[in-house]
């Protein structure tokens, strides 16, 4: 498996964990497990920004095409 693989691999497993983290977080009572979650969950974030970064400045990740005025007033317009 060669090294881009292998990062967007990382990338998608990280960004499932953090789904489920949000839905563990958003579901526990108990604050202690809760805190635990959400200490787990926000060095998930770090690494996967870090991760991230690496991966587009090798190539291996290209961000969507950025949004135009016209399509940002779109949607905000559609949610209010």
């Amino acid at each position: 498996m060669d090294e881009k693989t292998m990062v967007n691999d990382i990338l998608g497993n990280v960004k499932s964990d953090l789904t489920a983290y949000q839905t563990a977080i958003s579901e526990t009572e108990n604050m202690g497990l809760r805190q635990t979650f959400q200490q787990i969950r926000n060095n998930d974030e770090s690494f996967q920004y870090e991760l991230f970064k690496v991966a587009q400045s090798k190539g291996y990740y290209q961000p969507a095409q950025k949004a135009t005025v016209t399509e940002i007033n779109n949607v905000k317009t559609q949610l209010q």
